[in-house]
């Protein structure tokens, strides 16, 4: 079985900014529209069936949660569905916050 790969907050924003892999944010509506990367793609979990049909298996997907945690479950699963490479976010949005704050969008 696949194992989804857990990269550092560093390989997460280079990968960001060359567009290389999509960036998915699964924290709570309301903490996304509060604050996120720009670009990251919600994914609230009654949207994932829909997501997984209408999106390219071959694009790397990154996963963002608040901390890192929840992120590799939701990788793991991802990477179950057929998704080609799936990697978790080490420290999550707070780790990305902290290290890149100019590359966040507030409300």
């Amino acid at each position: 079985m696949k194992k989804f790969i857990t990269i550092n907050v560093a390989q997460a924003h280079l990968r960001w900014k060359q567009g290389s892999a999509l960036l998915i944010d699964i924290r709570d509506q309301h903490s996304y529209l509060v604050s996120h990367a720009p670009g990251a793609l919600h994914l609230a979990n009654d949207k994932v069936q829909s997501f997984i049909r209408q999106t390219d298996f071959t694009k790397p997907l990154m996963v963002m949660c608040y901390h890192g945690n929840s992120s590799r479950d939701a990788a793991q699963y991802l990477l179950e569905q057929g998704f080609a490479a799936v990697y978790s976010v080490d420290g999550g949005f707070t780790a990305w916050a902290k290290q890149y704050p100019r590359d966040v969008t507030t409300k």
